[in-house]
C-alpha cells in the first residue's frame, strides 16, 4: 500500500496555512513521530534544533488525522545512559542529551502522546534510527521493537515527522525503505541540526534518492 493523499478540510499548521494535500491515513498506515523531546525541541535543551518547537503543532495535527482514521501512531524517544561514546565527555561528538529519566529526555509538554513509545540508545548504542541500534564498539546491529510493532498491525506505509531531519528522521526513513515500507516524510514537520551548512538539504536529497516521498 503506497501513501495516498487527499485535500485537507482544516489547517495543518498553527499559522493557519493549509497545504495542498496531506497523507491519507487509515489501516495499513503508521505515523512515526521521532524524538520530539525537550533536549532537541526546547530552546533550553542541550542539543536544541533550530525551529524544533515549530514541529509540535504539525505532529499533533497529523496525530489527530491518523488516530481518527484508524492508523497506528508510534513514537521514538532517545533514552541514553549517563555515559555513552556519543557524548562529548566520553569522547563523542555530541553534548550530553536525553539521559533516561531526565527533563531533557521527556517529550515536549505540548506533544499529544497517544501510542506506543520505542526507546532507542538505551545501552549507549547509536540510536539514530528508530528501527535499529548500532554498537560500533562491538560491531553489532540490533533491531528495536518498531518493525515488529508495525508488522503486527499490518502496516505497509509509514509517515514520519520529528527531529532531527539530518539524523534520526533520515536514518529512520532510510531503514523503513530498506525494510520494504512505502515512506513519506512531512517536510513541514521536520527541522535539521545543520552541523554543516546544508546538511538538511542533503538529507532530503538522500531520502528522495532512496524513494522516500517528501510531502
Amino acid at each position: 500500500m503506497s501513501a495516498a493523499f487527499f485535500e485537507p478540510s482544516a489547517p495543518a499548521t498553527q499559522n493557519g496555512q493549509v497545504p495542498a494535500k496531506v497523507p491519507a491515513y487509515g489501516p495499513g498506515v503508521a505515523l512515526v513521530i521521532v524524538d520530539l523531546q525537550n533536549d532537541f525541541a526546547d530552546p533550553r535543551g542541550s542539543l536544541s534544533v533550530p525551529g524544533g518547537m515549530e514541529v509540535v503543532a504539525v505532529a499533533n495535527d497529523h496525530l489527530r488525522r491518523a488516530r481518527s482514521s484508524g492508523a497506528l501512531v508510534v513514537y521514538t524517544e532517545d533514552w541514553h545512559p549517563p555515559h555513552t561514546p556519543h557524548f562529548a565527555p566520553d569522547g563523542g561528538p555530541w553534548p550530553v542529551h536525553c539521559v533516561a529519566g531526565t527533563w531533557g529526555a521527556e517529550f515536549v509538554p505540548d506533544l499529544i502522546v497517544e501510542g506506543p513509545v520505542i526507546h532507542t540508545g538505551t545501552g549507549g548504542e547509536d540510536g539514530y534510527s528508530g528501527f535499529f541500534v548500532r554498537d560500533d564498539r562491538m560491531g553489532r546491529v540490533t533491531p528495536t521493537e518498531l518493525n515488529g510493532l508495525l508488522s503486527a498491525s499490518a502496516v505497509q506505509s509509514v509517515v514520519i515527522c520529528g527531529l532531527a531531519l539530518d539524523y534520526c528522521v533520515k536514518e529512520t526513513a532510510l531503514d523503513a525503505r530498506r525494510l520494504g515500507y512505502e515512506v513519506t516524510v512531512i517536510k513541514a514537520g521536520v527541522r535539521a541540526v545543520d552541523v554543516r551548512p546544508g546538511d538538511g538539504d542533503r538529507a532530503l536529497e538522500d531520502l528522495q534518492a532512496a524513494g522516500v516521498e517528501l510531502w
